[in-house]
C-alpha cells in the first residue's frame, strides 16, 4: 500500500512512502484486538477497592434473638451482614486484575489495529517536522492542515520530541506518541493515525519480525 507524503501545511511533498503489507495490510483478527483491549484496560485498574467484613468490624459476638419464630432471616450477632451496619457479604477486596497475554497475540492484534486504519483510509503520513518551541497553536493549525482536527488524531514519532509533546498536551482530541508506545487500545481509540517518514521506518523494524 502506498501512501503519500505530505508536509505539515498538507502539501503534497511528490515523495511516495510504501506501508508494509504484512504490517497495514492483514486480516484483522479480531479476537486478538479484544484480548488486547481487554489486557490494556485491566492493568489501568488499580485494585484497590475494599469493603469490611464481619470479622473486621468490632462489636459483640452475643446473638440478638431467637434462632427461629422471628419471620425473617437467622438472627446472628451485630456484625451480620443481614442486620444495618453488619459486615459486607461478599464484598470487594484489593486484587490484581492484570493478567498475562502471549507476544505472538499482542503483536497480532497491534498490526490488526493498524491494518483496520489502513483498510478504511485513515492513516496519513507526514515528513519529519519539528517545533522550535512548545505552542499549541502551531499544533492546531498543523492538524487543521492536515484534516484531522476533528478527526482525534494520534500523532506517532519515530522518537521523543519534548516541543511537539507539550504543544499537544493541553489538547484532549489529540495525542503524541512514539512507535515504542504504540499499543492496540491508543491505535483503535483515535480516529486517525499521522505517522511521521521515520515513524514508518520504525514500526517496520519492531514488527519485522
Amino acid at each position: 500500500m502506498e501512501v503519500k507524503v505530505v508536509n505539515t501545511k498538507g502539501e503534497d511533498t511528490g515523495r511516495v512512502v510504501s506501508l508494509n503489507d504484512t504490517i497495514f495490510g492483514i486480516e484483522p483478527n479480531d479476537h486478538a484486538i479484544y484480548l488486547d483491549v481487554k489486557q490494556y484496560l485491566a492493568n489501568q485498574r488499580q485494585g484497590t477497592h475494599s469493603s469490611k467484613g464481619r470479622s473486621q468490624l468490632s462489636g459483640s459476638t452475643r446473638k440478638l434473638g431467637k434462632q427461629k419464630g422471628g419471620g425473617g432471616a437467622r438472627p446472628g450477632d451485630i456484625k451480620s451482614g443481614v442486620r444495618v451496619g453488619g459486615g459486607r457479604m461478599f464484598g470487594p477486596t484489593p486484587r490484581d486484575y492484570s493478567f498475562k497475554l502471549n507476544k505472538k497475540v499482542k503483536q497480532l492484534a497491534r498490526k490488526s489495529a493498524l491494518s483496520y486504519k489502513a483498510l478504511n483510509n485513515l492513516i496519513t503520513v507526514v515528513e519529519n517536522f519539528n517545533f522550535e518551541a512548545p505552542k499549541t497553536k502551531d499544533f492546531v493549525s498543523m492538524t487543521k492542515s492536515l484534516q484531522v482536527a476533528d478527526k482525534k488524531p494520534l500523532i506517532v514519532l519515530a522518537n521523543a520530541n519534548k516541543n511537539v509533546y507539550l504543544s499537544a498536551r493541553n489538547l484532549a482530541s489529540s495525542k503524541v506518541i512514539t512507535v515504542s508506545e504504540l499499543s492496540t487500545y491508543v491505535v483503535l481509540n483515535a480516529k486517525s493515525l499521522v505517522l511521521t517518514e521515520d515513524a514508518v521506518v520504525a514500526v517496520e523494524q519492531i514488527f519485522k519480525a
